[in-house]
């Protein structure tokens, strides 16, 4: 879709998939800054209400037309769309890259679907890209904005408290939204075997698990713990959290010791019911909320011995907000409680 025999042509269909209109209040028309270079091309732009669109010099319309609607979990914001009655997303994953573009597109930390499953037993299926196009098993924040998003879309208002079971690519997850709208989440098992999460750091821990093991990262020795909640997390105490997201984040998150890469969480435990995190998500960079994320370090947290217990709860302070994140200890689910939010929806073509 977006090659070319021409690099001039090239750019004017790059620049037409990043052209979006949106009209959830009201309908506006915008001529691209680049207009004239796409002219030169042989191709123009055509606007109106409901779309910007590339008209080729064959007057071909290049463009996929799709509704969606923003939300976020603590300012960790997504891109949604309905496809419940398709078998699955209607966009693909270069879309996503498009469409998350924060000056080009929607803007988001990733796009999520919700659609038909192929198995039995789920009410439908979560697929997410992330804003750089792959596909992460989990989403702890998106699972909540796809269940709120779920609720408005279909008008269940009336039908709460209501709990979906969804299929992801990191097994069921079952979120349930209470009448308050706050919602608890059922994130399962977290897993600790160090093949498994994936990582090749050598285990140390009696069930095979990875705690405070060292990591050389940019000539630093880090203590490093992993657990995967469906998706590869490295976890990392220290103090100075916005330094050693800004030293270690991105280096950590594509390390050879994690070989699918890994989201990066930096902790300072602040009492033993409240924590504060910083987190390099894996795909999209810094955010300001990680909900798969908030529940690792907590249990990497109560196995390394920094709190004693999360059975009543631990309050993970990130930069977008608080979430509650509750673990009885091994053997047991991780369960988390926050908010989702509607920011506006909208109309657009990539």
């Amino acid at each position: 879709m977006y090659r070319s025999s021409t690099l001039l042509l090239f750019l004017g269909f790059v620049s037409a998939a990043r052209s979006f209109a949106f009209l959830p209040a009201s309908q506006r028309v915008i001529e691209p800054p680049a207009a004239r270079l796409h002219r030169a091309a042989s191709a123009d732009f055509s606007t109106s209400a409901s779309s910007t669109r590339l008209r080729a010099s064959r007057g071909s319309v290049i463009g996929k037309k799709f509704k969606f609607s923003k939300y976020h979990g603590l300012g960790n914001d997504f891109v949604l769309v309905n496809d419940l009655s398709k078998d699955g997303p209607s966009l693909t994953s270069e879309d996503a890259r498009l469409i998350c573009d924060r000056n080009f597109g929607v803007g988001g930390d990733g796009l999520i679907f919700a659609h038909k499953s192929a198995k039995e037993g789920y009410d439908f299926k979560m697929t997410i890209y992330n804003s750089d196009g792959t596909e992460p098993e989990m989403c702890g924040n998106g699972i909540r904005a796809l269940a709120q998003f779920i609720v408005d879309e279909e008008g269940y208002e009336d039908k709460l408290p209501l709990t979906f079971n969804i299929d992801t690519l990191a097994g069921p997850i079952l979120p349930q939204i209470n009448s308050d709208r706050s919602i608890r989440v059922d994130m399962g098992y977290p897993i600790f075997a160090a093949a498994e999460i994936p990582t090749t750091l050598e285990a140390n821990f009696a069930d095979g698990g990875v705690v405070e093991q060292s990591v050389s990262v940019s000539g630093t020795d880090l203590k490093v713990s992993c657990v995967s909640m469906g998706n590869p997390h490295a976890v990392v105490f220290d103090d100075d959290l916005p330094s050693a997201m800004d030293a270690y984040g991105a280096a950590l998150e594509s390390h050879e010791v994690f070989p699918a890469n890994t989201n990066v969480e930096f902790v300072r435990v602040d009492s033993p019911t409240h924590v504060t995190m910083k987190v390099y998500e894996r795909g999209a960079g810094p955010t300001l909320a990680c909900g798969t994320g908030a529940c690792a370090l907590v249990v990497a947290a109560v196995r390394a011995g920094k709190i004693p217990t999360a059975a009543e709860g631990v309050t993970v302070t990130l930069p977008g907000g608080d979430l509650v994140i509750e673990w009885k200890g091994e053997g047991e689910k991780v369960f988390m409680t926050g908010p989702a939010v509607k920011s506006f929806e909208g109309e657009g073509v990539c």
